[in-house]
């Protein structure tokens, strides 16, 4: 499972404010040169291993299921472990989808800097991901989740919301309650987005 020990270091320093996006300019700690039309990026199938920087990814292993109900029932056990953060609570809730524009285009990122998030697709549809390892577009990366297979998004994780690819897609969430600012967003530098390319 994801855990912060996984990355080096401790979640950056960004600062948090109820209410206030933050936008992200081109004097981070190492300067990037970036062109002003960037390839598409391309979605790449979900495996636990390619995501563990990120997250969890939730889906039916049978390695890790046992029989229950006098063998009536397959439990596939603890797939991820909800983090509420202290003071917090672990709340389930629907997420209602539709997709963005096409060509989806990133043009910001959030995280949840006190709690973890998961998402678990109701309705058997392939749908997207998009992380970061940090607030920039050249730092995206997309994964192509199939219909069965859910994610936990670490605490601290930069990723772009919910990308369904159906016209509505439902997904069970998750997530924290509690007091506490738990959405920082950060909008990229006019000019700067990546464009997904299509699945």
């Amino acid at each position: 499972m994801w855990s912060p020990e996984r990355k080096a270091g401790s979640i950056p320093s960004w600062p948090v404010v109820a209410g206030l996006r933050l936008y992200c300019h081109a004097s981070l700690e190492s300067p990037v040169t970036r062109s002003a039309s960037p390839p598409p990026l391309v979605p790449v199938p979900l495996t636990a291993d390619v995501f563990a920087p990120f997250g969890d990814v939730i889906e039916a292993d049978q390695a890790r299921s046992h029989l229950i109900n006098e063998g009536r029932t397959r439990r596939f056990h603890a797939l991820a472990t909800s983090a509420p953060g202290e003071g917090g609570e672990a709340i389930l809730s629907i997420f209602r989808g539709t997709p963005w524009p096409s060509p989806v285009t990133v043009r910001m990122l959030e995280r949840h800097p006190l709690a973890s998030q998961a998402f678990v697709p109701m309705e058997r549809h392939s749908w997207l991901v998009v992380v970061a390892d940090a607030p920039r577009a050249d730092a995206c990366r997309c994964f192509l989740a199939r219909g069965d297979q859910g994610i936990q998004i670490g605490r601290g994780i930069w990723h772009h919301p919910l990308l369904v690819l159906q016209p509505l897609q439902d997904f069970l969430v998750v997530d924290r309650a509690g007091a506490g600012n738990n959405l920082e967003e950060v909008w990229f530098p006019d000019g700067e987005s990546v464009t997904l390319a299509a699945v």
